[in-house]
């Protein structure tokens, strides 16, 4: 359970910690899958380091995302005020920052506790530019996991290969009345949004993909999905169950964790999807997997797939996203072949079964 006091909202998950541990402040303030993906570095810091105290701010949206994770003793909330979660943060004697997302918010902390120890991560916006406008591609070849677990490697923390981590507390797990019974035995999770379009699969593709497949699916999303996966879903209400927009982040990522295997735009329920190790089909339309967001398994070897349309020439546009293919072809979805992700559904079913 959580208290809020003032901005700040603390569990109980840890009691507080003596024997002169450090203490130390996260920020990362959005959005879904940026916080699942900095969850290494908070497991390794934690556990590495056991007397060390995890603070974590983040944005009220995002805030459950981190408020059940047992390495992390409070989480500081910001709201419309900066001004308010300065003065959380000055009620606290912390020994480091460690700045997991590289904005101006984060900037103006930092600048306002100079005198704090801070590592920053390196959003490499340049490379991206490039990547973007003019397609030289000088980005490394590092996951993104790896370039956040570089901000504690001062303090000989190490990446451990255990992936990400996402946490449901109890009262948020759905029960086996909230699914249909037709897929009691077993259903494929497919998440049909994601925060801009240009990273959706168009819905004509996907009542393609749908109606093609031939095992029980529920489809994925927020309340803004829920008209387009009742659209799918009327297809064949017996096989596609629409659970877009019935039910909360957490439900959404028991659902996940209940399938068995996902198939998914770029987005954040991808993310929480790895953390559960579960293979993934992941469609890629103006992202690139050379931002290295791609699904994150640590050293577990996770059946996953990847299908983007290569050597498209206005690929990447953005580095993430747009209401509207910039050139008006959309491409980049719409030159997938469904047939073959059908095949790779087929392979992953057959490997379930083994």
């Amino acid at each position: 359970m959580a208290t809020i006091i003032n901005n700040t909202k603390v569990t109980a998950l840890n009691p507080p910690l003596g024997g002169g541990g450090a203490k130390f402040l996260i920020l990362r303030f959005s959005s879904i899958g940026d916080i699942v993906l900095t969850t290494p570095v908070i497991r390794c810091l934690k556990k590495q380091l056991p007397n060390t105290t995890i603070h974590y701010a983040t944005k009220l949206a995002y805030s459950s995302i981190v408020e059940s994770n047992p390495y992390i003793s409070k989480v500081l909330i910001l709201r419309d005020s900066m001004e308010e979660l300065l003065a959380a943060i000055a009620l606290e004697n912390y020994d480091g920052i460690i700045d997991l997302h590289n904005n101006l918010r984060t900037l103006q902390i930092k600048k306002h506790f100079k005198k704090k120890p801070a590592t920053t991560f390196k959003k490499l916006n340049i490379e991206k530019w490039l990547l973007t406008n003019l397609k030289i591609n000088r980005l490394p070849n590092v996951h993104i996991v790896d370039r956040y677990m570089h901000t504690v490697e001062h303090l000989n923390v190490k990446n451990d290969g255990q992936g990400l981590d996402y946490f449901i507390p109890e009262t948020d797990k759905i029960k086996q009345a909230d699914i249909p019974t037709s897929h009691f035995a077993g259903f494929i999770g497919i998440v049909i949004g994601a925060a801009h379009a240009t990273k959706q699969m168009p819905t004509h593709k996907l009542m393609e993909l749908c109606a093609a497949i031939k095992h029980p699916i529920i489809l994925l999303g927020g309340k803004a999905d829920y008209l387009t996966g009742k659209a799918i879903a009327e297809q064949d209400t017996f096989k596609i169950y629409n659970a877009c927009g019935k039910f909360s982040l957490h439900e959404s990522a028991d659902i996940v964790r209940q399938s068995k295997f996902v198939i998914s735009n770029d987005t954040g329920l991808m993310h929480i999807a790895a953390a559960f190790k579960k293979p993934i089909i992941s469609l890629w339309g103006n992202t690139v997997p050379s931002f290295g967001m791609t699904p994150y398994y640590g050293n577990y070897n996770v059946n996953n797939a990847i299908f983007e349309i290569k050597n498209l020439w206005c690929r990447p546009c953005s580095k993430i996203g747009y209401n509207t293919c910039p050139k008006q072809h959309f491409k980049c979805m719409e030159l997938i072949n469904v047939n073959d992700i059908v095949t790779t559904v087929q392979n992953f079913l057959g490997a379930t079964l083994k």
